[in-house]
């Protein structure tokens, strides 16, 4: 199993933490943060450092978002809204050289500033970069078979919030909205595709495995900061409760 983060932060710093203490891989995330090219190219290069996968969720899936992410090195992208086949379609030709209609450039981080020949850029990008789609519209349901079914399409990631929003379900963990995790998993497993899920702790994981999701995103490195925070507060409120109590009951001064 791979465990990753969404980085909400646009600085290197959560990114070089986390990765150095194992995440497997990091998800930054230009569609909920504000992150630009300039972020995300400083951000990529902290996950090469220590030796992270860093992978982008793109704001839109435009031929020149997933270019300038690739260019600048990124290990994969994660396209929000892949809802038909014509979008997978359009996201796997515009992240592939052969076959597909990627822009060719080997002079940034990816071709390693023109070191690279073309050719062995081409071919080491055309098989090193991951495509993964999400799917978080109703509608992916009806036709998700023919979606992970793509040539070129190498996971999908299981929208949970968008898709409850879409179906007005009262939660994430809303039967309706397991049925249609189950259902995206069973089609993708079924197509050789890995499926990816967000969580919100490693508790959370356990309903998920028995689905065959074998990749999951764990809050992000604002939510861990404040589960984190939240936590020194509440224990350091309770020992500042404590030494307030002397052994009569009476308040004491506390040590400092």
């Amino acid at each position: 199993m791979l465990l990753g983060s969404f980085i909400k932060t646009p600085t290197t710093h959560s990114i070089e933490i986390l990765g150095g203490i194992g995440f497997d891989f990091v998800v930054i995330d230009e569609e909920h943060a504000p992150f630009d090219r300039v972020t995300i190219d400083n951000g990529l290069l902290a996950a090469r450092a220590v030796g992270t996968a860093g992978i982008v969720r793109v704001a839109e899936p435009t031929a020149s978002k997933l270019l300038a992410v690739l260019d600048d090195g990124a290990t994969g992208v994660l396209v929000p809204h892949v809802s038909d086949v014509e979008k997978a379609r359009a996201i796997v030709s515009a992240c592939r050289y052969k076959g597909g209609s990627r822009g060719f450039s080997n002079s940034p981080r990816a071709g390693n500033y023109g070191a690279v020949g073309m050719w062995p850029h081409v071919e080491e990008q055309d098989g090193s970069v991951t495509v993964i789609a999400m799917i978080e519209d109703p509608e992916a349901l009806d036709v998700i078979d023919d979606i992970v079914a793509v040539d070129g399409l190498d996971g999908v990631f299981v929208g949970r919030g968008d898709l409850s929003v879409a179906m007005g379900a009262q939660s994430q963990a809303s039967p309706e909205v397991h049925a249609a995790t189950e259902k995206i998993a069973k089609a993708a497993i079924a197509a050789g595709k890995p499926v990816c899920v967000m969580v919100g702790s490693i508790e959370e994981t356990t309903a998920f495995r028995p689905l065959g999701v074998t990749s999951f995103i764990v809050s992000s490195d604002q939510g861990l900061m404040r589960q984190a925070a939240s936590k020194v507060v509440t224990d350091f409120r309770d020992i500042a409760d404590s030494q307030a109590e002397g052994p009569d009951g009476g308040a004491t001064r506390p040590a400092y």
